[in-house]
Formats: structure tokens, sequence, C-alpha cells
């Protein structure tokens, strides 16, 4: 398996790229609209066609190259079954599988961070969007999040992965790069140590700030990052 985790400084999101390297065929995970290039280039130099562009969930903080990814590779971006979102894509529900290539991901459904959150258990892998990230999680107090939901979900599908599990999110803003499951289950300062109602009252009372991008990426990403400039 080729596996790269790049980086957006911008927005600090991370971007998978996963690739099959005896049939040649990848997977981006995650894409940031201003990355395109970098990611088109990397791609090239490893002589991999891409196959599909997987979303975790509908982003607030950056803008998705999924659109422009079909428009220049001809991949097709992995939604949940539920997504908003208006352009073509494959559509998953929970527990189903797809493969590219030789590899399998598994579809987890984690809402709670928004609705049509999902991750995606790749062997020894998981990527988990924004709903479980290093030593925290993803907030959910715009965008349809629900705390309860979220909680339910971390603990219900993800917290019951083996331990050895790596954990790769779609974001860190301390320099992490991954964690484990059994890490996670032990030393999330949100989600471990409180009951559901403790961590619904924290998650109710974060007050943050909405993301900076959030107004042009909201829009841009309904059409998988197509901005009405492009159309």
């Amino acid at each position: 398996m080729i596996f790269e985790q790049l980086f957006d400084a911008e927005s600090s999101t991370y971007t998978y790229l996963v690739g099959d390297e005896a049939a040649r065929v990848a997977v981006l995970i995650d894409p940031v609209a201003e990355q395109l290039e970098r990611d088109l280039a990397r791609l090239g130099a490893l002589g991999l066609t891409l196959a599909h562009s997987l979303e975790t969930h509908l982003h607030a903080d950056h803008v998705t190259s999924g659109a422009s990814l079909t428009a220049r590779t001809g991949s097709l971006p992995v939604v949940h079954h539920a997504s908003p979102v208006t352009c073509v894509a494959k559509r998953v529900a929970h527990g189903e599988q797809f493969t590219v290539g030789a590899l399998a991901f598994l579809v987890l459904e984690t809402p709670g961070h928004t609705p049509e959150s999902v991750s995606y258990v790749l062997g020894d892998r998981v990527f988990t969007g924004d709903a479980l990230l290093i030593g925290t999680c993803g907030r959910t107090d715009f965008q349809g999040g629900d705390p309860g939901q979220l909680f339910d979900s971390v603990h219900a599908h993800l917290f019951t992965l083996p331990g050895e599990t790596l954990v790769f999110p779609a974001h860190d803003y301390k320099g992490k790069t991954s964690s484990t499951i059994a890490v996670e289950r032990q030393s999330n300062t949100r989600l471990v140590g409180r009951t559901r109602a403790e961590f619904i009252e924290l998650m109710n009372g974060l007050g943050l700030p909405p993301p900076r991008k959030m107004d042009v990426a909201l829009p841009a990403n309904l059409s998988c990052g197509q901005r009405p400039s492009q159309e």
C-alpha cells in the first residue's frame, strides 16, 4: 500500500493519499482546493490514477477539491448517503464496503460533528474526519451538530475498534500526525472520563468563534467544491 499524509497549513487539514501499488489506483481523503496541483503532482510522480476523493463530512473550514479532481482526473467523490451535496457522487452507508484495487474501505457512520459525518476503516487504520481528533474531537455547535450523537458515535463505532488501530484525523492544530484507538480510549480530553450528559454540557459551552472560511466553504462544498466562477 502507498500511503502519504499531506498537510494544508492554512486550515490545518490532513489529506491522505492512499494507493494500491499493484493496480496503480488511489484515493484522496479530504482533499483541499488550494492543494489541487500538489495532490495531482504526487499522483503523477507515483504513477497512480485517482479513482475517488473521499469526504468525511461537509467541511466548513476549507473548500474541497472534489469537483476539480473530477474534472481533471475523472474521479468520483464518495460521500455519506444523506449528504446534501448536489454533485454526482458515490453515496455510502454504515457497514458498506467498497474497494479500490486491493484496498477495502469499510464505512462507519459517525455523526455528531455534522449529521453526514463518516469514518473509513482501511486495514489497521481509520480515517475519522472531525469525529475523533487526536486528544479531542470536532465541535458540534453549528451545521446540524449534535454532541449527544457524537458521544454515541465515537463510543459505539470508533472506540470499539481494536486498540492498535491507527487514528488519522482530518485536522490537528498541534503538529501531531496520528494516534491509536487505545490511546484515545484512555486519554482523550473531551470524550473520556465524562458521562454523556457531562460531554453534552461541555460541548454546548465551548463558545468557539465560527470557522473563518465558513461563508465560502459551505456553499462551495455543497457542489463538491465547485465555486460559481468555475461554472
